[in-house]
């Protein structure tokens, strides 16, 4: 039997797709070469447009392969399963429980099985490895988030928060290394909650020791970041580890005081940019990335402008900057001050504009200094700090190789090789 997948969503999806290959193919399932017995499509439903995008899929999937069995879950089946039953999805499944999904899919049952992620007491564990094709290997360490910030549906999707245990996290890592994997992707839903569950409530950073010490020659990405864990103590001790990258990506949502008590979140401007100080002083020359929301409901334009000023101050490398989406059943869906949809793309562009100049001046600071960077090609990788690197010489794919920054070309970075980096570490020394 041969499959086709279709991954929409956050890193924490495409961990999921991964581990359900692998438990497909010790099932004796293969990827399709052309037409798929079955088709597979992993959904989002982070905004209304994610939506949009996993039906657009699952109809795109299946007018590629007549007759093959069709196969939904994710975010998006959890929140509206009859719409997806509704496309004609043979076997209906949530964001939980992939080995069960694959049991079903083995025995090809039209089901429909979406589950109360609220009743989820325990982390389910996964085969940790990559999207086929990917030289980064993800370790997921945590599911479910409690924050319930008044814009976010994910909480009714995946539950409350539940974590992989310290010595699974090792052995997982220490698998890996084992693979030949160059860097490992530690994701979650929500990372800084990792711990809180299990038993001496360890925390993130104590994760993050598990794994880097297991690996020890392995880099080790984090995945997104709430600002509340970022203290001193947990910089100190990610930065004395040696093999953490130096890029961080923190959820910011917005710069206005007012907004940010209105999503409900847990942190001023102010704490905001301690982080960043934080971060920097432990990590010289890292670069910090970040989510903003445009458009929430009543954000004024002077609302906004603070947004912009803000971006400013912080010196990100990259915004992920997106319209507010409404989501139903969320507070935010039922407050007054909703702005149009072209007020909210308007404000997307403005934030467009201030995230350019802001990239521009990042990469520019990198010219002159040693990446080390993992090529996904031959030519091409990511340095540690994630920014896209381009060498004309050959490096050989999967393997880290430090590389002297010379120029910048549009938003990639150009260099030559030097010499493999040794130990894998920070960023921001000159050459």
């Amino acid at each position: 039997m041969t499959y086709a997948v279709y991954t929409l969503g956050c890193k924490v999806n495409q961990y999921e797709t991964q581990a359900l290959e692998t438990l497909l193919r010790e099932r004796g399932f293969r990827p399709a070469e052309s037409k798929a017995d079955v088709v597979i499509v992993n959904t989002c439903a982070v905004t209304a447009e994610s939506g949009r995008k996993s039906r657009q899929a699952i109809r795109r999937l299946q007018g590629q392969n007549p007759g093959a069995l069709t196969v939904v879950c994710g975010c998006y089946s959890q929140l509206e399963p009859e719409a997806v039953a509704a496309l004609g999805a043979d076997i209906v499944f949530g964001s939980g429980d992939k080995h069960a999904l694959a049991d079903a899919i083995e025995k090809a049952l039209p089901a429909v099985m979406v589950d109360d992620p609220f009743q989820r007491r325990a982390f389910e564990p996964l085969p940790a490895g990559a999207v086929s094709g990917r030289t980064r290997a993800m370790l997921k360490i945590q599911d479910g988030c409690d924050n319930f910030c008044t814009y976010c549906v994910i909480p009714y999707t995946r539950g409350r928060v539940r974590s992989l245990p310290l010595e699974a996290c090792a052995a997982q890592a220490a698998q890996l290394a084992g693979e030949g994997f160059a860097e490992i992707v530690v994701t979650g839903i929500e990372i800084a909650s990792y711990g809180k569950d299990l038993p001496g409530k360890p925390g993130l950073a104590d994760a993050v020791e598990a794994i880097a010490q297991a690996a020890p020659h392995v880099r080790v990405h984090l995945g997104s970041l709430e600002p509340t864990a970022v203290t001193e103590a947990f910089c100190r001790r990610l930065a004395a580890l040696g093999n953490v990258c130096p890029h961080f990506h923190l959820s910011l949502q917005s710069g206005c005081d007012d907004t940010l008590r209105r999503m409900h979140r847990k942190y001023d401007t102010a704490a905001f940019l301690a982080v960043c100080g934080r971060l920097r002083a432990a990590f010289p020359g890292c670069a910090l990335t970040a989510d903003l929301i445009c458009g929430f409901p009543g954000e004024s334009e002077a609302d906004f402008a603070q947004t912009l000023a803000f971006l400013e101050r912080c010196g990100f490398f990259y915004v992920h900057a997106f319209p507010y989406s409404v989501r139903p059943g969320t507070k935010a869906a039922a407050m007054p001050g909703q702005l149009t949809r072209e007020e909210k793309e308007a404000r997307v562009r403005r934030a467009g504009e201030v995230i350019a100049r802001l990239q521009r001046a990042y990469l520019a600071g990198c010219v002159g200094k040693a990446l080390p960077v993992l090529f996904e090609n031959a030519r091409e990788g990511h340095g540690d700090n994630y920014c896209p690197v381009r060498i004309k010489e050959q490096a050989v794919r999967g393997t880290v190789e430090n590389v002297r920054i010379t120029a910048v070309d549009g938003d990639v970075l150009l260099g030559e090789v030097t010499n493999r980096p040794e130990p894998i570490a920070n960023t921001g020394e000159k050459v």
